[in-house]
């Protein structure tokens, strides 16, 4: 392909996020099929600044941060295809896109071994209080010896079963625990685990994996009932979404001693972190937003948005493509 029909592509992730979310080796195979631009700076592009990074551009390849309103694709009228580089476009308006016939792709989940194998090692830390002894040796105070529980014969709970919930089900049973499942559009779960409603799971496990995910119907799903139900002393762990969790009452259950700890990849904080206030809690352990990140689960994303460009230019539709009916600008992209 000469660089005369390349296609002028903006790829949204600052130097940072480009480094730890895209990849050399993506950056590269997309290089080689499109003029890209890129973000010089280390802030997410926003609002205006998304709008005139793009102006020229007939594709924005967009980390989670850059977030596209009805006026993004109103103000690029040359803008053809809006790519994340991430499952969640919670923040894009697919409609206005559809609209304005632009098409919008998303990336399939390729971090589920990564963000299962997390909560493996979040669990054995809650459980061994490996984080306190830690934190004790690193501030030069003596650790406080206390007595651990093993995985194996515990029961986990996950919460939604989709990819990365299986992948923990079968990790949790090699491990030797029992696996129970809560998931309303699962038919059947893969044995050993057993499916159970939400009610009936949360009093029988000693660890509950929340990972369903975030919509109108489970904000707030984890709310103060939900964790008065839980086993005494059991484990709450969250790699899912902020959304889903009532802060205020997980925070409660913590103070009150009804939950032995909590682990949090995720809160309400700006880009998903966790809230500070919980982050801070002795019985929290909070890490920022880093369980899907690992190279093989970054680069999985990020060369999907440079299969789905490549297949885009052959003139065919891609995977992972939400609204290929209303995508009339597609005309706008030179062909290969």
């Amino acid at each position: 392909m000469s660089t005369a029909i390349k296609p002028r592509v903006l790829l949204t992730h600052g130097e940072t996020a480009r480094r730890y979310y895209y990849g050399a080796a993506p950056l590269a195979a997309l290089q080689a099929i499109a003029q890209v631009r890129l973000n010089p700076g280390e802030a997410p592009l926003l609002g205006d600044a998304l709008v005139e990074a793009a102006r020229d551009c007939q594709v924005i390849i967009s980390d989670r941060q850059a977030a596209a309103p009805a006026t993004l694709f109103a103000q690029l009228p040359g803008l053809a295809v809006f790519q994340r580089c991430a499952v969640d476009v919670r923040n894009v308006d697919v409609p206005a896109a559809s609209a304005a016939g632009v098409l919008v792709t998303h990336a399939s989940p390729g971090f589920a071994n990564s963000v299962a194998e997390w909560i493996v090692g979040a669990m054995v830390s809650l459980s061994r209080h490996q984080a306190d002894a830690v934190h004790a040796y690193r501030t030069g105070v003596p650790p406080e010896v206390r007595m651990g529980r093993e995985l194996r014969g515990a029961t986990l709970g996950i919460i939604g079963y989709g990819v990365i919930g299986r992948r923990l089900g079968e990790l949790g049973a090699a491990l030797g625990m029992r696996v129970v499942v809560s998931d309303p559009f699962a038919k059947a779960v893969d044995a050993p685990a057993t499916l159970l409603a939400l009610d009936e799971l949360l009093p029988q496990a000693d660890h509950v994996a929340c990972l369903a995910p975030a919509n109108a119907q489970t904000e707030n799903l984890m709310n103060a009932g939900r964790f008065a139900a839980m086993k005494q002393d059991a484990c709450f762990i969250n790699a899912s979404r902020g959304e889903l969790v009532d802060e205020a009452a997980l925070l409660r259950a913590l103070d009150g001693g009804r939950l032995a700890g909590c682990a949090m990849d995720v809160g309400r904080a700006p880009d998903q972190m966790p809230s500070p206030a919980l982050a801070r809690h002795p019985k929290v352990l909070a890490t920022p937003h880093i369980a899907g990140l690992t190279p093989e689960a970054a680069e999985h994303q990020s060369h999907e948005t440079v299969a789905q460009l490549t297949e885009l230019l052959a003139g065919r539709m891609p995977v992972g493509a939400l609204n290929p009916g209303q995508a009339t600008r597609l005309h706008l992209l030179p062909a290969a």
